[in-house]
């Protein structure tokens, strides 16, 4: 772990101190948390499209024929 420095309003900070209390946890873990839960919920956010483009249908025409391809009656 590396030490750092935060700056943060002292109201946050004293809800911060509330919440130790409450949970009987060290303030600097409260804030760990909260950071790994932020980087998580950001993570997320950025992979929910993953998935796009990953696949494949052989045709090499679909950019040129979309309209037909998708307008087309089966």
């Amino acid at each position: 772990m590396v030490r750092t420095t935060i700056f943060a309003e002292p109201d946050l900070l004293e809800e911060i101190k509330q919440i130790s209390r409450e949970k009987h946890k060290a303030a600097s873990l409260i804030i760990r948390e909260a950071m790994r839960d932020y980087v998580l919920r950001e993570r997320k956010k950025k992979s929910i499209f993953s998935f796009a483009g990953t696949g494949s249908s052989g045709r090499k025409n679909i950019a040129a024929q979309h309209e037909d391809l998708l307008w087309k009656k089966a």
